[in-house]
C-alpha cells in the first residue's frame, strides 16, 4: 500500500479522519459491552481493530521525518473522543431511573398523571424532608426518553429534584418499546 506512505495532503486526511472515526467506533463499542451488549461490542471490535492497524501503521511509517503525521493523529485523537461521546449521546443505548422529589401537592398527582398518559411507568410513595412531606417518583426508561420525561417534568413542577442514573438491568416492570 504505497498510498499509505507517501506525504500527501490525503495521507493526512486519511489519518486526520480515519482516527476520529476509530476513536468514536471505540467509544460505542466500550458503552455496549458496560450495558451488557457483549457480542455487538465484541463485532465492533473487529472494525476498531482494523482502522487502528491502518491508521497507526500509517502514522508509525517515517514519523521521524514527518512530524505533522504525529500532531494530525494526536489532534484526532482527541476530536475523535469528542465525537464518540457526542455519538453515544444521540444514540442513547441503554437503559435509566429516574427520580423525581416534589412537594407534596395537588400538581404533584397530575405530574404522575401526564407521565403515565406519555407511556412512562410511574412508582410513587411518600417520603419526608427538611421542609415537610414529599411525594417520590421513579421512572425506568430507556435513555432515548429522558429528556422527553424531563421536559415533562419540569414544565409541570419546576421545583422538582430530578435525578437520572443509568441502569444496567431492569426486570419486569411496564417498558414501552
Amino acid at each position: 500500500m504505497e498510498f499509505l506512505q507517501g506525504s500527501s495532503i490525503w495521507i493526512y486526511l486519511f489519518i486526520f479522519f480515519g482516527k476520529i472515526l476509530e476513536v468514536a467506533v471505540s467509544t460505542i463499542r466500550l458503552v455496549l459491552i458496560n450495558r451488557g451488549e457483549r457480542i455487538k461490542g465484541s463485532l465492533i471490535a473487529i472494525l476498531e481493530m482494523l482502522l487502528w492497524l491502518f491508521i497507526t501503521g500509517t502514522v508509525l511509517t517515517g514519523f521521524q521525518k514527518d512530524i505533522f503525521k504525529v500532531i494530525i493523529f494526536a489532534i484526532a485523537f482527541a476530536v475523535g473522543n469528542y465525537v464518540g461521546s457526542w455519538m453515544e449521546d444521540r444514540l442513547a443505548f441503554g437503559l435509566c431511573s429516574i427520580q423525581v422529589i416534589v412537594p407534596e401537592c395537588s400538581g404533584s398527582q397530575e405530574l404522575a398523571v401526564k407521565l403515565r398518559k406519555n407511556n412512562f411507568a410511574v412508582t410513587t410513595i411518600k417520603g419526608k424532608g427538611k421542609d415537610g412531606l414529599r411525594d417520590i417518583m421513579f421512572l425506568h426508561i430507556k435513555r432515548k426518553r429522558i429528556s422527553q420525561a424531563v421536559d415533562i417534568i419540569k414544565t409541570n413542577l419546576e421545583n422538582a429534584v430530578i435525578v437520572v442514573n443509568d441502569s444496567k438491568i431492569i426486570h419486569g416492570g411496564f417498558l414501552r418499546k
